[in-house]
């Protein structure tokens, strides 16, 4: 007769999302049972969910990304690229207009893996539960934490519509309230997340919490690309001017994904939001900075209709700062600190932390007095790199922060303009300033000796009047 699983070795995964399933494969290693518990009914393949409303929006993963998730599930990105994501060389296939300028297409530096949201949601999905160890309670949602302030010793969860009840006689219920006990909880559920209040419900004071709110709107649009430039086409992206020059900030992007399709986002703050409908679609892509997204998908068959978000707020809780913490629960990925989309940095650091929860756990050992806290202050270290590069562009728009910028926002703003402006005609800076945005190496490294001498000298080659599209690649987007 088989055993009854050990609540203690059970880890109890909130969330089935990118987030979710990398932290359940980070504890499969420890735990002898991890249930993943997602209120949507996920699918079998890359489908849309409707509790993913995100993924109709550009995804990628930097490398910095990209390391961590090959960390979890070794040989996951060939499994990606079969599946048909693109794999992108930094700068060199990518055709950037910054505030300052065009960039040029450097030699490789890093790379980003670029996708649909269901593509990379489904192939990690598939690797993680492809261990049996990982279970998936799908139709379930999360009621609350069992347990006291000094320690989570289960969930309360309902089972909803069309749940599988693929949880060992948790599921099933009628939706009736059951506590799923565990040794460990991770909260990965997202945007929504309820761990605050759960929290304070225990007992627990009121998390410290600070939001910066550019105002940025999206809107994006899958386009069928011209034949000829199905496969290999850099990626496009006309950034808006810097902000506090009185006007609202405007740009777009253009990300080739699986399938020889673009996907193209078109962002703009306050004031200056781009369209929800088609008509204006193109209209908007052809009034930014520079008009070649616009000149690009006019040449391109539509797929979609827009899909449109305001769920942009930069918004940290700072729970590595809690005077107490309880054992046995951690928060992970967009439920600890969400980005301004734009950035692309959320599904990365999620990766990282997931790593990080799995080398605490592997050091510490499994149940160990304090581990939790320990969990929840290694990984505000991605959290805050990726925090201190998003906040220190979007805290200049109007209304972004309640006490706006402050003195060193100011002062690391100017810095990095006048990094980025010697990127656009300087390999190395380029590099270094590479380095820190696809997540590889801290800020610290923008601070050295010779970076600050390059920056003070400037460009070392002209800046360049056109974007820097190869003869080849005009051709094959038709554009002459």
């Amino acid at each position: 007769m088989t055993e009854p699983p050990n609540p203690a070795r059970t880890a109890v995964v909130l969330g089935g999302s990118h987030t979710g399933m990398l932290a359940a494969r980070a504890l499969a290693e420890f735990a002898d049972r991890v249930v993943v518990v997602e209120r949507d009914v996920l699918p079998e393949g890359p489908e849309p969910r409707r509790g993913l409303p995100q993924a109709r929006h550009a995804h990628m993963l930097w490398s910095g990304g990209v390391r961590a998730v090959e960390e979890l599930l070794p040989g996951v990105t060939g499994a990606l690229r079969d599946a048909g994501a693109r794999r992108a060389p930094v700068t060199t296939d990518m055709v950037v207009m910054a505030s300052q300028g065009w960039f040029r297409r450097w030699a490789e530096s890093h790379h980003v893996i670029l996708a649909g949201r269901d593509l990379l949601d489904a192939t990690i999905r598939a690797e993680v539960l492809a261990d049996g160890r990982v279970e998936l309670l799908g139709g379930t949602e999360v009621l609350g934490l069992e347990g006291t302030a000094g320690a989570v010793t289960g969930v309360r969860i309902r089972q909803v519509g069309g749940g599988d009840g693929g949880d060992g006689g948790v599921g099933g219920d009628g939706g009736r309230e059951r506590v799923l006990a565990a040794g460990l909880v991770v909260d990965a559920t997202g945007r929504g997340s309820g761990a605050s209040r759960w929290l304070t419900a225990l007992g627990l004071p009121e998390v410290e919490r600070r939001e910066v709110d550019s105002g940025l709107a999206y809107a994006s649009r899958l386009f069928l690309a011209p034949e000829p430039a199905r496969d290999g086409f850099p990626v496009v992206n006309v950034q808006p001017d810097p902000p506090g020059r009185g006007r609202p900030g405007r740009s777009g992007f253009l990300l080739p994904v699986e399938d020889g399709r673009w996907i193209v986002t078109l962002c703009g703050t306050r004031g200056g939001e781009p369209p929800t409908g088609a008509d204006d679609f193109l209209r908007f892509a052809r009034g930014l900075r520079h008009p070649l997204i616009g000149e690009l998908i006019e040449r391109a068959e539509p797929l979609t209709d827009v899909s449109f978000t305001r769920t942009t707020v930069n918004r940290r809780h700072f729970y590595e700062r809690m005077a107490a913490w309880p054992e046995n629960f951690a928060v992970l990925g967009d439920a600890l600190a969400a980005f301004n989309p734009v950035y692309g940095h959320g599904m990365s650091v999620a990766a990282q932390s997931a790593v990080l929860l799995r080398e605490v756990v592997r050091r510490q050992g499994w149940g160990t007095p304090g581990l939790s806290r320990r969990v929840q202050r290694a990984v505000a270290r991605p959290v805050g790199a990726a925090w201190d590069l998003a906040i220190g562009q979007d805290v200049f728009y109007p209304g972004a922060a309640e006490n706006g910028p402050t003195l060193r926002d100011r002062l690391v703003a100017a810095y990095v303009d006048r990094l980025m402006h010697t990127a656009t005609g300087n390999g190395r800076i380029a590099r270094r300033v590479t380095d820190v945005t696809s997540l590889e190496r801290g800020a610290e490294v923008l601070l050295s000796p010779s970076v600050l001498v390059a920056a003070a000298v400037g460009p070392l080659r002209p800046a360049l009047s056109a974007p820097p599209l190869t003869a080849d690649e005009v051709k094959r987007a038709g554009l002459r």
